[in-house]
């Protein structure tokens, strides 16, 4: 399996809602240990960012302590 590289790290409240309209993959990141991987973001809010993995995966990442990095297609 070949690793997946990361082309933007997602700062801008545009860059979140543009991850949650297309659907792009994204990887988070918290305390320099990867926490999340080839996820979607399916909301986000000022303090937090929910992504979803599978049908019933959906994991809360703080938004202040997290880094968020789309992926290559």
């Amino acid at each position: 399996m070949s690793a997946v590289p990361t082309i933007r790290q997602l700062w801008t409240e545009q860059d979140f809602q543009e991850a949650l309209d297309r659907q792009l993959r994204i990887r988070v990141f918290r305390n320099d240990h990867m926490v999340d991987n080839e996820t979607h973001i399916i909301r986000f809010t000022d303090d937090t960012v929910i992504t979803q993995s599978g049908v019933s995966e959906l994991t809360y990442h703080p938004r202040q302590d997290s880094q968020f990095f789309e992926l290559k297609k």
